[in-house]
């Protein structure tokens, strides 16, 4: 399990990291990339939005059975706003994710290879 207290400009403050890139920053310390662990926290977001919290349009399309409908939009401006930047990642989620609770989310996902979804591909 990784600690998500770590940003980026934090982890150059501890001894003997500051000469490191990134990369090998997030290595010795064994925790994701930001990119991945802020996708992590959008879909934990929504799996709470979906269960109970905010009543959206479902479908009952293949895969899971808590697809999100996702509205067309065509601007890139929106693309950024937390429905469109997280419901792809959502509706692709494997049949091997478990929606029985929270927790059994947070740790199933934890699992899933999200390269796709990254804008920087090299998680």
């Amino acid at each position: 399990m990784f600690n998500s207290n770590f940003v980026p400009d934090q982890t150059k403050r501890l001894y003997g990291f500051k000469h490191l890139c990134y990369e090998e920053r997030l290595t010795k310390l064994g925790i994701p990339r930001l990119e991945l662990r802020r996708l992590y926290l959008d879909l934990t977001y929504c799996y709470k939005i979906v269960f109970g919290l905010v009543t959206l349009n479902m479908t009952g399309t293949r895969g899971h059975a808590c697809k999100l409908y996702k509205p067309r939009s065509d601007g890139t401006v929106r693309m950024n706003f937390f429905a469109n930047r997280v419901i792809n990642a959502w509706n692709n989620l494997p049949t091997s994710v478990s929606f029985t609770s929270l927790p059994a989310f947070s740790c199933t996902i934890r699992s899933v290879d999200f390269r796709i979804f990254l804008k920087c591909n090299s998680c």
